[in-house]
């Protein structure tokens, strides 16, 4: 079956093809007929989620549409299965499948192949995109139904997942820049869906800019790679690797600039500090594109690159603590400004950058494998929490402001009970998948000799704030007294099927994700650690905390209990505020007014980068073009220009037509010519 593992990206490939050309030869001639149809008076707007039937919206097309977008995802899911189990039934040390489809570039002894790499970590990976990748476009065929371009959004859906999967799949660094590259287009393509909405165009415009500050510094790091180690490729990179502990090259630290430009690409993609600024304002493309980001795709790349790379990276203990106290440091930092946000999505935004901090916290540590799980857990919940949230805003013609919501509940059981079991699951209620996979990252940050208590103080501290937040999300959309709008709550109905089943099936994933890595302490064998060891393996122990320290179990049983313990404070806080005394909130934020503007604003970071870098770059440009562009690049074309036509003007005075003229020129030549003779 291996042997069909090129199967997997080439099906959304095929996918983005089909729908194009539906797109190209049916959907364009409706749109267009539709477009003349509102020039004349006679039609209707669109993404209202659509509470009144439009004919448009039963075209033939769009039917083959819903069939081809998640048909070919769910094929290379199940292609990627048993891919992954063929695999599987290979000894471990041997789980590396690597095969060359064609030289993609050759130049002198440089040979970059077009070749697909599949082992325990690309396993995961394509199971994680295709599979949760599917099921967001199953619930797309819903949420979308009632847009005009729908054709156009499974193009650019499929296209995003066949980006994602070169990405994970790529045997070499640079192949694997190129999907790097594919997922900031898509994602451009798809948060600036609605580009007619200025601020989705410039929210699509914001993450492609940013992203590209750190895809500079990813392919810098590829070409010191190369330089340092002739070759881009995987294999031969972490083999050469190996034999540099020690040597002149790691002395002199060129691994660690290696690795800290890789990380910069990371911060870009995974949205961390300094480069997170684009992911909230993501939110303004649709639900389920948001649900692809943050779970199945673009988010999780950086992380991807930083366990990819864990040879390296576990040669740069540099690099290893920049990792750690970036991913400490955004995992709280984004969760206090969940705090204060009142948008549904935008809460879900922040969460997921902070949770992206605990992924690189145990990168940074060396529990890559801890990381990847958290991954894995992340994509469930995560997923689930943004589609639930999608079924809210359908329900509710579009409204997302938790503040205009409330006694949802009734309404919506299956939205309100998946919901709430992510929400259980994000904030580590033991049971459920989170609990296992943050559990793990807290105490490998605790007990690992690249981690440390203070590290692990943060990390717990964001737990506490992240379970507050998150069941603040659920008590202020879900319980009390509705507060919504009369209109919006008379027209206020469960999801359809194509949405819940969606739903229920994340939810089941939310809660039993995390079983295949109960640790040891809890009478587990930690299958998904030890499935992932042969990729970690093979430096400092294999990368895993515990290979170097062996902790009591006391105290590991003791931390654990402690983090439940934080956990439940987080969601007895926001039962006080939110359902018991709903009038302390507003009087907290009265009380400590300056502190609650500054959270609720952001920490103003927004207009700190448009008055540091945005409006200086905007001045400096158009500087450069007043005076290097109007007065140099203008002045030398232009004063050519009027050179040649002065020149030309004065010799037109020569040629007046007048014989007198020729005759006195003729004979001024003469005379000089004379007098050249005679006294030259």
């Amino acid at each position: 079956m291996l042997d069909f593992l090129w199967l997997v990206p080439v099906l959304p490939l095929i996918g983005v093809f089909l729908n194009g050309a539906v797109a190209i030869v049916s959907e364009r001639r409706v749109l267009l007929r539709r477009y003349y149809d509102e020039l004349e008076g006679s039609g209707s707007e669109s993404h209202d989620h659509g509470h009144h039937h439009d004919p448009l919206f039963d075209s033939p097309y769009r039917k083959v549409v819903s069939m081809i977008g998640p048909g070919v995802v769910g094929l290379s899911f199940l292609v990627a299965l048993l891919c992954v189990a063929s695999l599987l039934r290979l000894p471990a040390e041997q789980r590396v499948f690597e095969v060359d489809l064609f030289t993609w570039i050759q130049a002198g002894s440089f040979r970059a192949a077009f070749s697909l790499y599949l082992d325990p970590l690309s396993s995961v990976m394509i199971l994680v995109v295709t599979g949760v990748g599917f099921l967001i476009h199953v619930y797309s065929t819903g949420y979308m139904s009632h847009e005009k371009a729908y054709a156009r959004y499974f193009v650019y859906l499929n296209l995003f997942t066949f980006a994602m999967l070169i990405l994970v799949m790529a045997s070499n660094y640079l192949l694997l820049f190129v999907g790097w590259e594919g997922v900031g287009l898509c994602s451009y393509l798809l948060i600036g869906y609605w580009y007619e909405k200025k601020s989705a165009a410039d929210a699509g415009k914001k993450a492609f800019i940013v992203n590209r500050v750190g895809d500079f510094a990813f392919i810098i790091g590829v070409f010191l790679m190369f330089w340092t180690f002739g070759s881009v490729g995987f294999s031969d990179v972490f083999g050469k690797a190996a034999g540099l502990q020690g040597s002149a090259v790691l002395g002199t630290g060129v691994v660690t600039a290696i690795t800290l430009l890789l990380f910069g690409g990371a911060i870009g993609k995974s949205a961390q500090i300094p480069l997170y600024v684009w992911l909230p304002d993501a939110m303004e493309g649709p639900t389920p594109v948001s649900a692809l980001i943050h779970a199945a795709t673009m988010v999780t790349a950086g992380v991807y690159v930083v366990a990819r790379s864990s040879t390296l990276f576990l040669l740069a203990p540099t690099s290893m603590m920049v990792v750690a106290v970036i991913g400490a440091a955004t995992a709280i930092f984004a969760a206090t400004i969940g705090i204060a946000q009142n948008d549904i999505k935008r809460v879900l935004a922040y969460s997921t950058v902070s949770q992206l901090g605990y992924m690189f916290l145990a990168c940074g540590v060396g529990a890559f494998a801890a990381g990847i799980f958290h991954l894995m857990t992340h994509a469930f919940f995560k997923a689930l929490l943004f589609l639930g949230s999608g079924s809210v805003i359908h329900a509710l013609a579009g409204e997302q402001d938790m503040r205009k919501m409330g006694g949802v509940k009734k309404y919506m059981p299956v939205t309100f009970w998946t919901m709430f079991i992510a929400t259980l699951a994000i904030a580590g209620i033991p049971g459920f998948s989170g609990f296992f996979s943050k559990d793990e990252i807290l105490w490998k940050t605790f007990s690992s000799a690249h981690g440390s208590k203070a590290l692990w103080l943060v990390g717990s501290a964001a737990a506490l704030i992240t379970a507050f937040y998150m069941f603040r999300l659920v008590f202020m959309t879900f319980f009390g007294d509705s507060r919504m709008e009369p209109q919006v709550e008379a027209q206020a109905h469960e999801s359809p099927k194509s949405m819940t089943v969606p739903l229920a099936i994340l939810a089941v994933f939310s809660v039993i994700g995390g079983y295949i890595g109960i640790p040891h302490v809890l009478g587990g064998s930690n299958r998904f650690e030890r499935f992932l060891e042969p990729v970690f393996a093979g430096l400092s122990g294999g990368g895993h905390a515990e290979a170097a320290h062996h902790p009591p179990v006391a105290l590991e049983l003791g931390l654990m209990g402690l983090a439940v313990a934080i956990a439940v404070g987080g969601i007895w806080v926001a039962y006080t505020l939110y359902v018991k005394n709903r009038d302390l909130p507003g009087k907290i934020a009265d009380k400590y007014h300056t502190l609650y503007h500054v959270v609720y604003n952001k920490y103003f970071v927004d207009e700190i980068y448009h008055t540091l870098v945005v409006y200086p770059l905007y001045r400096g440009s158009v500087l450069l073009w007043e005076i290097f562009d109007v007065l140099v690049v203008d002045g030398i074309v232009n004063g050519v220009g009027q050179v040649l036509l002065g020149t030309g003007q004065a010799i037109r005075r020569l040629q007046t037509g007048i014989v007198q003229n020729y005759a006195f020129s003729l004979l001024l030549g003469a005379l000089i010519l004379v007098g050249y003779m005679i006294f030259g």
